[in-house]
């Protein structure tokens, strides 16, 4: 009895081993290596996420849409220093009536910088929607702390709110005429008709074409 259960235990023991023995081996054998990035690749992500921005046009394009109510709301953040009452105090910031047009870093009762006082120019339109697109960029080393408003809609809506806020607000402008078709697509359309002419002259000298049956 000890002899046959001693038999049938070195079998299945056996049979074990070699059946180890064949795994590692099937393992080596086929073995795949990892991905060297995991996940899916999605077909024109990249494209949709990584095309030029559009270029920004002149703020005049912006400020003939331009909104005063919209602006008085883009403007709670310049609240904290300033205000655009007629006969306002100084805050931070000097009172902002009448500012479209003005000279800058001049009068208002404010004490300006050094850097703003010897900027020189006035603020029109173009000069207002710098200053407000970066402060620090338009005058390095204004002590203004404002990083700025990105959207030139934003820019155009406070602009309009401003020139509002005067006793004599100026014209908004019209938006830019739009761009001439580039020159290269006019020398496209321009290259295009002789072939269709030089065609037409090759089926007259030639004839019409048999038809063939």
């Amino acid at each position: 009895m000890d002899d046959r259960f001693n038999t049938i235990a070195g079998w299945v023991l056996f049979a074990g081993i070699i059946g180890l023995g064949t795994s590692i081996v099937a393992g080596e054998a086929f073995h795949s290596e990892a991905p060297e990035q995991e996940g899916y690749a999605i077909e024109g992500a990249q494209a949709a996420g990584g095309g030029a921005a559009e270029a920004e046009k002149p703020i005049e394009f912006y400020l003939a849409s331009a909104d005063p109510t919209k602006g008085a709301d883009v403007f709670k953040k310049c609240a904290a220093c300033h205000n655009a009452d007629k006969g306002g105090p100084n805050q931070l910031g000097p009172n902002l009536w009448g500012v479209v047009g003005a000279p800058i870093g001049v009068g208002r009762g404010f004490a300006w910088s050094d850097v703003m006082a010897k900027h020189g120019g006035t603020w029109d339109w173009d000069s207002l929607s710098k200053w407000l697109t970066s402060p620090k960029a338009f005058a390095p080393g204004t002590k203004m702390t404002f990083a700025g408003l990105s959207k030139p809609e934003d820019r155009a809506n406070v602009i309009a709110f401003l020139n509002q806020h005067s006793d004599s607000p100026k014209p908004m402008p019209a938006a830019p005429a739009a761009e001439p078709p580039a020159a290269d697509a006019a020398a496209g359309t321009a290259t295009k008709e002789p072939t269709l002419n030089n065609a037409a002259a090759d089926v007259k000298s030639n004839g019409p074409a048999t038809p063939q049956k």
